[in-house]
């Protein structure tokens, strides 16, 4: 497994359980998610980095969600989704570096893996439709 992947999965396990009450810092809940399931340093390095910007950016990205997510309310998505969301908005908007095809198809591979078929055509028209609007904001 490509250790961005593994990085991505481990950021996505750290956004939910922080979303689920497991604690009150996530970058906490990350080091000890990837203690236990011994991740090297490449691939905390960039979970950190990811969560920390999923953090930080969390509000500009629930906005850009709730606009593309028609007729479906933040809250009632399920808390997997929302959370691979957000880390695509984010690697969209912040990790320029990564390719967005890249950035979308990871995040329908992992919604695919951690949440449901549905889920991931879901999470596909949504950051779709998010991309194809910052690439727009760019022109």
């Amino acid at each position: 497994m490509k250790k961005r992947r593994k990085a991505r999965e481990l950021a996505l396990q750290a956004l939910y359980a922080f979303e689920m009450g497991a604690g009150d810092d996530c970058l906490k809940i990350l080091e000890d998610v990837a203690e236990t399931r011994q991740y090297g340093p490449v691939v905390r390095e960039y979970a950190r980095a990811l969560v920390e910007k999923a953090q930080e950016g969390r509000e500009e990205a629930d906005a850009l969600i709730r606009k593309h997510a028609a007729n479906w309310r933040l809250e009632r998505m399920a808390a997997i989704d929302r959370n691979l969301l957000r880390m695509a908005v984010t690697e969209l908007r912040c990790f320029e570096e990564t390719p967005p095809k890249v950035v979308m198809d990871e995040a329908v591979e992992l919604a695919k893996i951690y949440s449901t078929e549905e889920s991931s055509r879901f999470v596909n028209g949504i950051i779709d439709s998010i991309y194809k609007e910052l690439v727009a904001k760019k022109v």
